[in-house]
């Protein structure tokens, strides 16, 4: 049996669009030695493979950080099988705000150095002193105070579609960026109560540690992330102190939580929550485009990615192999993007 998927994606994306079973959009992360990574993950994918799961997981020495999408039919004995393990028994299951069964196409389990790629040597502190771990209520009371500081520990991108309200959104590409961002910026407020948040919880267990490594007395985070929060919210009817969009690492990009529209079409600066990648393989870039504007760029962030597109594909294979292949990345990700957020800006400005 091969433990890696040889179908490629178009044809992956076509199977999932037409299947008829339901799905559960599911994530799970937890801090564990795992001694022998590269065992379990073959395991792992044999085991899931076999449940018809698809979706991205992560293992290393120091855990497992997964989401994923499980056939309704399948969801018992997946639990089962987890929970047999020790080291992920009773593991918190976080299970996706919106869902049409179609947020992964394939199954992909990777050993990795890390979970959440931080930049951070864990020798150099107790990853295991992390923060208090607050419910939804306990955090809504902790916004009443206006002394207390929420920080958003994700990336601009997600911050940019939905948050909570009055929070610290350092603009970081990501999360190893962020970090030493937020310390900077803190610096002054070690006394305070801090609260911070991110989609899941697996980037507060690290980020809370690093703070109070740092001395900050009051450290606390949002237990299970955002997506716990809503199901908590919805459940015991609470008010929804995040408004927007919840970004996620899958084919959804986002969960509407409130009917909230904060960001901008990066285009044209109407107002537009809708992540999309640019249609110019070559660029990919992500980015935030209304349907109007999609329709007048084809899908693209920009004249000449637009003008690659539309060749056919033969041609658009053979410039990435000479000048594309070349520039496009340097190119496109390190100045489209600043020039859409200064585009962005300008038009803003022009409306106040």
């Amino acid at each position: 049996m091969f433990l890696h998927n040889r179908v490629n994606k178009k044809e992956l994306k076509k199977r999932i669009q037409e299947e008829t079973i339901k799905r559960i959009t599911v994530s799970f992360y937890r801090y564990v030695i795992i001694d022998n990574p590269t065992e379990l993950r073959d395991n792992l994918f044999k085991q899931w493979n076999d449940l018809q799961i698809l979706g991205r997981i992560y293992v290393a020495h120091e855990g497992i950080n997964a989401q994923m999408s499980v056939p309704e039919e399948n969801w018992e004995r997946f639990k089962e099988q987890l929970y047999a393990d020790k080291r992920f028994e009773n593991v918190p299951l976080k299970i996706a705000v919106e869902d049409d069964g179609k947020s992964f196409y394939k199954l992909a389990v990777k050993v990795r150095p890390k979970i959440v790629a931080d930049g951070l040597d864990d020798n150099a502190f107790d990853v295991t002193n992390v923060g208090n771990h607050l419910n939804a209520k306990e955090f809504n009371a902790a916004m009443e105070d206006p002394e207390t500081v929420i920080v958003d520990m994700r990336n601009h991108y997600e911050t940019e579609v939905g948050r909570f309200t009055g929070a610290l959104c350092p603009d970081a590409d990501t999360f190893r960026e962020e970090l030493p961002m937020v310390i900077e910026e803190l610096k002054d407020k070690k006394e305070k109560k801090i609260i911070m948040y991110c989609t899941g919880g697996v980037r507060c267990e690290k980020a809370s540690a690093y703070l109070k490594h740092h001395g900050f007395k009051d450290v606390n985070q949002l237990h299970g992330g955002i997506i716990d929060y809503v199901r908590q919210i919805r459940a015991e009817g609470l008010p929804s102190k995040f408004i927007g969009k919840n970004f996620v690492f899958d084919e959804r990009v986002g969960e509407r939580i409130t009917d909230d529209v904060i960001a901008q079409c990066h285009q044209c600066g109407e107002p537009c929550d809708e992540h999309v990648n640019c249609a110019n393989d070559d660029c990919h870039l992500l980015f935030i485009q209304c349907a109007k504007c999609a329709e007048k760029m084809n899908g693209c962030c920009t004249p000449e990615c637009m003008h690659i597109a539309s060749l056919p594909v033969e041609e658009q294979k053979a410039l990435r192999r000479g000048r594309i292949k070349e520039d496009s990345l340097s190119v496109y990700k390190s100045r489209l993007r600043p020039n859409l957020k200064e585009v962005l800006k300008e038009r803003i400005k022009e409306k106040e």
